[in-house]
């Protein structure tokens, strides 16, 4: 070691300067206080042998500055001393010193001390080069997890969480934490939500977050159900975690033009429907997390909600009734119930369950991993307000087509035609931007050919509550049998100078309707009378679209639908 000796008496200096030679060490000698302060500044010793006593600067004065110079490096200080009073040893020991040598000198008890003093200086090198690498390996974690966070922030982009009819609040327990929350506007109306939460945190949870966000927004923008989408959700999950991971989760499908809710929950705590009038429906887990069963074993069966407009759907992770206060008592089911029964007329959940939970903590910020959403139902705008927004691909798609699809006896039972339609059209450079009406348009037309056509359903059913429930009860049943049954689609494109023009011809093996009777004059009578969906498919298609034709029975019917590049409307006022 390099051995700091600060004795104001020659004599005694020489005489310990050799015994800590002859063990091998270094030794820098000072005579005073003031000049051991600037050779430890100068040759940062290893181990410090202060005098008690020494003028210019006492041992005591000497011995704080150096320990302040060393800061958090460990340099085992040495008091000399003819002092033997335990009050004068112990202002000794106050003053920095780790341990003191009496004068005249022992070599053996020398020895000794340094000897263990330079075991102990090892030691806490040790540790010390031990939490530098844990704050590297710490601080690299930390940057790989900012780097996923980047990474999926970019796939799970916001959504429409800034909807104003959507209230969250998301308070990570780390830079990347096991809870997921997305939203997305679907095609032609409504609304997509899905809130998860994955056992572990960091890197781990971005495994599976992150093909989770991908399949949520490239499947909500094509069209697809939340059925389809958790069953890939379910199917990706469980192919990519390992044993004992996976994601509980809640799925909600909003539809605000039929004022119905289809909620999926497996996993999560219960979530709430809460009435205008008052009343509260729980939703319950009743499904395995996803990522555990496998695909042929999943269940994607959807609890289905009649709701109207200013209606809240609550959802939440355990982490919001599992918070702790001070004591450690959690605010528990009992506490967010008495939260929703306490709620005033007109007053909004989500404030209300936040300011809880921040009196429950005691804390202005809620610091664990939690998240908490709130979706109120709204009245439903016209579809071509809503567009979705779908990824723009690197590839250039086709401008001028046509094809013919056809769907024959079950798979019109088993399958949703409706995203494929949708990503052949948005294949058309430029038409991206109008998924929205594009998947409305095709949307009508093949909900009517099924239901009316093929299926042969009354649109009367639909003119009470009750009425929706005997319509999808009727239309399930109906769907067991749709042998010698089809559904053609015959779509083309065709550009133009900034723009295009999309002709879609749909028909269906059904016996057709009398569909003279939805005629502008008639539909308007209708809604001004009754409010009633009947008809309202054909209503749609003729405001939407340019030309609209029924041929024979009402089993083939055409639609010409022009569309411009955003620049190109603005120049012709479209």
């Amino acid at each position: 070691m390099k051995v700091l000796l600060a004795e104001d008496s020659a004599s005694d200096r020489l005489i310990l300067a050799r015994l800590v030679k002859r063990l091998g060490h270094t030794v820098i000698e000072a005579e005073d206080g003031t000049e051991a302060v600037d050779l430890f500044r100068e040759t940062q010793p290893d181990l410090v042998l202060l005098d008690a006593l020494m003028p210019r600067m006492d041992g005591m004065e000497a011995a704080r500055q150096i320990k302040a110079l060393a800061g958090e490096r460990l340099v085992p200080l040495i008091f000399l001393t003819s002092l033997s009073g335990a009050g004068d040893l112990a202002r000794c020991l106050e003053a920095g010193g780790d341990d003191f040598l009496v004068k005249p000198y022992n070599r053996v008890i020398l020895e000794a001390k340094i000897n263990a003093f330079n075991r102990m200086r090892g030691l806490h090198q040790a540790l010390s080069d031990q939490r530098d690498h844990i704050r590297r390996q710490n601080q690299q974690m930390l940057d790989e997890q900012r780097t996923a966070r980047r990474v999926f922030d970019n796939i799970a982009h916001t959504g429409c969480l800034d909807a104003p009819n959507i209230r969250h609040h998301a308070s990570p327990l780390s830079v990347f934490n096991g809870d997921v929350l997305f939203a997305a506007q679907r095609p032609g109306g409504g609304t997509l939500v899905f809130l998860g939460d994955f056992t572990g945190h960091g890197l781990p949870a971005a495994i599976g977050a992150m093909p989770v966000a991908e399949i949520f927004y490239g499947m909500a923008a094509k069209g697809f159900g939340a059925p389809d989408v958790l069953r890939e959700i379910n199917r990706k999950l469980r192919r990519i975690l390992p044993v004992g991971m996976f994601c509980c989760g809640l799925m909600v499908e909003a539809d605000f033009k039929h004022n119905s809710l289809r909620v999926w929950n497996g996993g999560l705590p219960d979530g709430w429907l809460l009435r205008a009038g008052g009343d509260r429906v729980a939703i319950p887990s009743r499904h395995l997390p996803l990522g555990v069963r496998e695909p042929d074993q999943f269940s994607a069966s959807m609890t289905v909600l009649d709701a109207a407009p200013g209606d809240w759907l609550v959802m939440m992770t355990d982490g919001l009734p599992e918070a702790p206060n001070s004591g450690g008592e959690s605010l528990g089911e009992e506490g967010i119930l008495s939260v929703l029964a306490g709620l005033e007329p007109g007053q909004e959940p989500f404030e209300a369950l936040l300011e809880r939970m921040q009196q429950h903590t005691g804390k202005p910020e809620l610091a664990d991993d939690l998240t908490l959403c709130c979706l109120q139902m709204v009245r439903a705008e016209a579809p071509e307000a809503m567009p979705d927004k779908i990824p723009e691909s690197a590839l250039t798609g086709p401008a001028d087509w046509r094809c013919v699809y056809e769907l024959r006896e079950q798979t019109l039972a088993d399958f949703n035609p409706l995203p494929l339609l949708l990503h052949i059209c948005m294949e058309v450079p430029g038409l991206r931007s109008r998924s929205g009406e594009v998947y409305t348009l095709l949307s009508e037309l093949y909900n009517n050919a099924l239901e009316h056509g093929v299926l042969a359903l009354s649109s009367e059913w639909k003119t009470s509550p009750g009425g929706f429930s005997r319509y999808y009860q009727e239309r399930t049943r109906r769907l067991g049998n749709t042998d010698g049954h089809f559904i053609r689609f015959s779509l083309e494109h065709q550009p133009r100078e900034g723009g295009g023009t999309l002709t879609v011809v749909c028909e269906d093996s059904g016996d057709g309707f009398d569909f003279t009777e939805y005629s502008d004059t008639v539909m308007q009578q209708q809604a001004a009378s009754t409010g009633r969906y009947a008809g309202r498919g054909l209503e749609i298609l003729r405001r939407m679209t340019r030309n609209l034709k029924v041929h024979g029975r009402g089993n083939r019917v055409e639609i010409v639908y022009d569309w411009w590049f955003p620049d190109a409307a603005i120049i012709s006022g479209a």
